[in-house]
């Protein structure tokens, strides 16, 4: 097998793992992604299509995979796929490239096959998680993985919250978002209490508690949130 045909073959298992990560996805992304030309991609589809891969073609939109296909899943629970999307955001800061492609190969391919309740979990928070690079952290706090799944789960959150003053006070919040500034991580939440969107520093939280009500999910995105209170 020649060096293109091996590059082929790997391209077209990369496509189908592409396919099982998202729910549609058009030729030309896949053109640019591979680095290689539209009509090669045409190729490509169509050789899948000849191996059995069952490819739907939405006019004008792009190209999906019939419902329901897909490789078995990896077993992943919530929590270590919520680890892994952490661990993107904390990636994507390294300055070489080709680690950083590498690893968001990697990243594509676990959420190929994980089950569709936690793929699309796991985008969610991807979406809505930032972080600026911080080699002198050194505060830390015991709260991040539950205010993940809350945040993802649109679970209604109890905290113990000490301000700068070290005044303790209790709020109901809705967790919109996660941020990472060069000393805290910073949770985005609808405050009940202050009927508004607050910071709260993670660290300050002195006790955290989900609750089994679940809250209606905002309808905006991060960019749209900062557009709006910025």
């Amino acid at each position: 097998m020649t060096d293109n045909e091996i590059a082929r073959v790997s391209r077209l298992q990369a496509i189908t793992m592409l396919f099982q990560g998202k729910r549609l996805i058009t030729a030309t992304e896949l053109a640019e992604r591979f680095s290689v030309s539209v009509r090669t991609i045409y190729r490509d589809i169509k050789s899948l299509e000849q191996a059995g891969v069952p490819i739907v073609t939405e006019d004008g939109k792009g190209y999906s995979l019939l419902a329901g296909y897909r490789i078995p899943p990896v077993m992943f629970t919530e929590n270590e796929a919520n680890a892994l999307i952490l661990a993107e955001q904390l990636v994507l800061n390294n300055k070489d490239a080709s680690f950083t492609k590498d690893y968001a190969d990697a990243i594509d391919k676990i959420k190929a096959v994980l089950k569709t309740t936690v793929k699309e979990k796991a985008n969610l928070l991807s979406q809505r998680t930032r972080f600026d690079q911080n080699i002198n952290r050194t505060r830390t706090s015991n709260n991040l993985s539950e205010l993940q799944f809350a945040l993802t789960n649109f679970f209604v959150t109890k905290i113990d919250y000490s301000n700068e003053q070290k005044k303790v006070s209790s709020r109901l919040i809705e967790p919109f978002a996660l941020l990472s500034t060069q000393e805290n991580w910073l949770l985005v939440a609808w405050c009940r209490l202050r009927k508004d969107f607050r910071y709260f520093r993670i660290d300050r939280i002195k006790k955290l508690e989900m609750l089994t009500e679940k809250f209606e999910p905002h309808k905006l995105t991060l960019q749209e949130y900062f557009d709006k209170y910025y």
